[in-house]
Formats: C-alpha cells, structure tokens, sequence
C-alpha cells in the first residue's frame, strides 16, 4: 500500500491488521489550529498525512524511553502522559495528552527521554518523519502552529516546576485540574462543566510530588467545599472561580490570546 492512499491500516495487540477509512489526522489539523492560523488547504494536507493506526489499552507504553522512532505519535481518540520512571521505581509524571496532540515531537529530531503511556483506551496514529517534515517544508503556517504548541508545552512545564516547588498540595491539585479544563475547553472536550480526566490518585500523586495520602485528602476537601466532583474517570467543576483561587491559577502561561502570525 503506498503512503498516499486513502486508506489506514488500524493495528490492535489481539487482532491482525484491519482496513480503516477515513481522514483520521483531522484531529491533529483541528488541534494544530488552536496554535496558528491555518488555510483550508493547510489543513487538507494534515488530514492527508499517510498513518497507520494502532489501538493501546490503558497502561501500555506507546513510546519508551531510549526509543529513536521513525514515526510520530498522534493521539487520536483517549488520553496518555509523560513520565520518567526511578531506578527505584519511583516514577515522576510530567504532562498528560488529549486527543489530536502529537505526543513524542521530540523524536524528530532525538531519541526519546521519556516514555508515554496510555491514561485511558487510545488510538494512535503513527505518521512517517518523513511525511511530516515534507509537509512542514511546505506549509510553513503549520510549521509555525506546531513551533509554538512546543514553546507552550515548554511554558507548561514551567508552570509545574513552580507548582511543585513552591505552591501547597491543595494549590497543585486545583490548579492541575484548572489546566486540564482550560485546555480541554479549548480542544471543544467540555460539555456542561465536564470532561474526562481518566486518572487515579496515584497518577495524581506522581504528577505532583505528593503522596497518596495527601492526595486523597485534598481531593476530599476540594469536594467538601462545593469546587468539583471527580468521580468514574470524569472531572466536573462546579465552582470555577473558586477552583482558580484555590489553585492560584492564572492561565497567562498557556498563551490563549496570544496572536498567531
């Protein structure tokens, strides 16, 4: 099958390869826009990137550290995360990823220094390098869209580094759960106050440096006082400004007014 044909080839780890149609990097163009102002021909040629598709269950890595791919990740149904894991076992969680993000950027031009894995059931698509930087090469607004998603991926990680170090548990989780809501807003994931966040108090706990204990306890506050309710998978705010007082959170770092040239 060449490259360009309009067919995908959807993998699954139980199941021979099946034909998949359809244009399913219409995600990525969906979410690349959200960073940069793209023509209808700019988003044609991302939904015509060729991919090859394969299903990941919850808990399976989708890239491992060390890995050099040939090929980048997109998510294009589920959630993942970023992490690095101790020699003891301690593990540090360091982003998580909706749908339409490419989640190893990265490997175009390193080897991985992380692994991501699958927060809840994912299909991924996986597009050649060499398909993508053709297309970058020839649509420098996409080009552009895909630099500044990677400057406010840079700024995010800020944002967590000053959380950890200097604002209270109670702080982190509000403000986690205020960013999660904040950018799925924008990727049009929230319905009346809701989205879903698949993750349990141990993701918590590994993202934010604080133990399960403590992070059962602040969740629990958090609900007492009426902010949000976070139950089967799905995070609902119920109070939003009082969410973003207790979370400090001023969503500046996300860049959401920024102009995009």
């Amino acid at each position: 099958m060449k490259w360009g044909a309009r067919l995908n080839l959807v993998y699954s780890s139980t199941a021979r390869p099946v034909v998949f149609e359809g244009r399913m990097l219409i995600r990525l163009a969906e979410n690349l826009s959200l960073y940069g102002a793209l023509t209808e021909e700019d988003r044609r040629a991302v939904g015509a990137l060729p991919a090859a598709m394969r299903r990941f269950p919850a808990g399976e890595d989708i890239v491992i550290e060390g890995d050099a791919p040939a090929q980048c990740r997109v998510l294009i149904s589920g959630q993942a995360f970023r992490h690095r894991t101790l020699p003891d076992g301690r593990r540090q969680i360091m982003s998580f990823h909706a749908q339409g993000e490419i989640c190893d950027i990265e490997g175009l031009l390193l080897s991985m220094d992380h692994t991501v894995t699958a927060l809840s059931p994912c299909e991924v698509a996986f597009v050649p390098h060499v398909a993508l930087e053709t297309l970058l090469e020839a649509h420098p607004n996409v080009m552009r869209a895909l630099w500044r998603a990677s400057l406010i991926d840079g700024a995010i990680f800020r944002e967590w580094m000053l959380g950890m170090g200097r604002r209270t548990a109670k702080a982190r989780i509000a403000h986690l759960f205020c960013e999660v809501f904040t950018r799925m807003r924008m990727a049009g994931l929230v319905e009346k106050n809701r989205c879903r966040f698949p993750v349990t108090q141990t993701h918590l706990s590994d993202a934010l440096g604080l133990s399960v204990v403590h992070t059962n306890r602040v969740l629990q506050e958090l609900r007492g006082e009426g902010l949000i309710a976070f139950r089967g998978g799905e995070l609902a705010v119920l109070n939003w400004a009082g969410l973003q007082a207790a979370g400090e959170f001023d969503p500046s770092y996300l860049h959401l007014g920024a102009s995009r040239r």
